[in-house]
């Protein structure tokens, strides 16, 4: 048996106290012959399936950030209890990863200076904690989000060859202390499974890259032109969503169709407004304490005119960019109200702006008049009826009879002998693949999917050729030039090759330097 590498008593000691919790030098701990058992051998591996169980959770939870808007409206529905749950889920996913990474350093540490792996009873307990609460949370998102699967599945598509290069390298650097630990240990058939174990790992790491593909993989020639941006409820990262203040911010934001939603009050007039009640972007229940609770569409206009639609959102902050803002758009935050659709219209058509929207509720007994009442809006306005895309499938065919020159926009895929061929659709980002993407675009079918907010997303569905995207973020958005990243396919064959001759060739160094 080879004899430890070279490690000093005062290192050694250092790392032994926190591992272990035995607060004693490490020639104390030789002297009683402590030796690393099945048992602690057991416990490491557990670590080390732990640190890799909370490392998946970190991606996921950094994926997830796109659409965790989302879920902070349905906490509120539910609990009437804003927060922004992002902060709260990156720093607790922060704190288990920190953890489980800084035990398996100093037990990777701690094999390398040749010590007893003795890990404590506390920490076996806390380790199993961080499983339960990993394991709670992929539960939960696989119960109520469970769409984020197909999310974090296109995100490889963003993600893939980095994430392969770096599992090739923590894989490759974890061969000194494997090597360590199977020239020290007397067990041959711990030695056999081991090494097994890690050349299979070792052997499909090298060749997943034939199963990696990505739409950025492409020439810059190649390159579709840069989707354009569709602002969802306008700009709710600098403005209340679904007002005016919100509308020309997308104007200035380069937005090419303002989305937002309508509903119809009790008296007939459509109103801009996402949710079914007012609570979350009015100060309805200071106004009207004892009808707060009701839909939106039981408000007559008179009444819906009392409410202030803006100061919600400097004092909520649904998102961090809310900080930065300027005091005169604090000011004129202040001094929202809720838009009508003739408002909105007005201000799309001096603008030269399309706008897109929903009707809301689909289910209401009076929806026909929601939609005859919307219609007459619209044909009223003068705005060129090219520039009103049309979401609600409610009455679609009185809709094109009455308006023809309304922009039909469906929410499905087209179908097998589609009597009439589809020119726009608007769906999830999780539903359409890249091929989908480039077949639709091939056939002239403008696809608009939604909500993406973050880069690299932004990025795959450029590679894809998606023709628009709808978005909080257009101010970030609007300032990228090209994809995160775009690598010819030859480039990436290269990289795949040199990274993996490197890994081979150091991990072959590892085990005859150690020997």
């Amino acid at each position: 048996m080879a004899d430890p590498p070279a490690c000093c008593a005062a290192c050694a000691t250092c790392l032994l106290c926190p591992y272990s919790c035995r607060w004693i030098t490490a020639k104390k701990e030789k002297k009683k012959g402590l030796r690393t058992t099945k048992c602690d051998c057991s416990w490491f591996l557990f670590l080390f399936c732990v640190f890799l169980f909370t490392l998946v959770w970190l991606y996921f939870a950094i994926i997830i950030l796109n659409d965790f808007h989302n879920f902070n409206e349905f906490i509120f529905k539910q609990r009437k209890l804003w927060l922004d749950w992002s902060q709260v889920l990156l720093i607790a996913t922060a704190v288990l990863i920190t953890y489980s990474s800084v035990l398996l350093v100093l037990a990777l540490c701690l094999q390398l200076c040749g010590q007893p792996l003795k890990l404590h009873w506390l920490h076996k307990v806390l380790l199993i904690l961080t499983v339960l609460v990993v394991a709670a949370a992929f539960t939960g998102l696989g119960i109520k989000w469970a769409e984020e699967w197909r999310s974090a599945r296109i995100s490889l598509q963003a993600t893939g060859p980095f994430l392969h290069i770096g599992v090739v390298g923590g894989m490759t650097l974890l061969a000194w202390p494997l090597a360590s630990f199977v020239y020290r240990t007397r067990s041959t058939g711990l030695k056999v499974s081991l090494l097994l174990v890690y050349c299979t790992v070792m052997i499909a790491l090298y060749l997943a890259p034939l199963g990696i593909t990505s739409p950025c993989l492409m020439e810059e020639n190649q390159l579709p032109p840069k989707p354009a941006l569709v602002g969802h409820r306008g700009t709710p990262m600098l403005a209340p969503e679904n007002t005016l203040m919100s509308l020309h911010k997308a104007v200035d934001c380069d937005v090419q169709v303002f989305e937002t939603d309508v509903m119809v009050s009790a008296d007939g007039v459509p109103f801009l407004m996402h949710d079914e009640e007012l609570t979350r972007t009015t100060n309805v229940q200071a106004v009207f304490p004892e009808r707060a609770a009701l839909n939106s569409t039981a408000f007559n206009w008179t009444d819906l005119q009392q409410l202030d639609a803006g100061s919600w959102f400097l004092e909520r902050r649904p998102f961090p960019t809310v900080q930065s803002l300027s005091a005169g758009d604090r000011h004129q935050a202040t001094e929202q109200r809720i838009p009508s659709l003739e408002q909105a219209l007005e201000a799309a058509k001096q603008s030269n702006i399309s706008i897109m929207f929903d009707l809301r509720p689909e289910n209401h007994s009076d929806y026909q008049s929601f939609v005859n009442a919307t219609l007459a809006v619209i044909l009223q306005s003068g705005i060129p009826l090219q520039q009103v895309l049309w979401l609600p499938d409610g009455f679609r065919e009185q809709v094109k009879q009455q308006a023809p020159g309304v922009q039909q926009v469906y929410g499905r895929k087209r179908l097998q002998n589609e009597k009439e061929p589809l020119l726009h659709v608007n769906l999830p980002y999780q539903d359409m693949s890249s091929e989908e993407i480039r077949q639709y675009r091939q056939d002239n079918i403008s696809v608009n999917l939604y909500v993406v907010n973050q880069p690299w997303l932004f990025s795959v569905l450029w590679c894809s050729g998606v023709s628009s995207v709808t978005t909080n973020a257009c101010q970030v958005l609007k300032e990228m030039k090209q994809p995160i990243w775009l690598l010819p396919s030859s480039t990436y064959l290269m990289i795949w090759i040199v990274v993996d001759c490197v890994s081979f060739l150091t991990i072959l160094w590892a085990f005859l330097l150690l020997k």
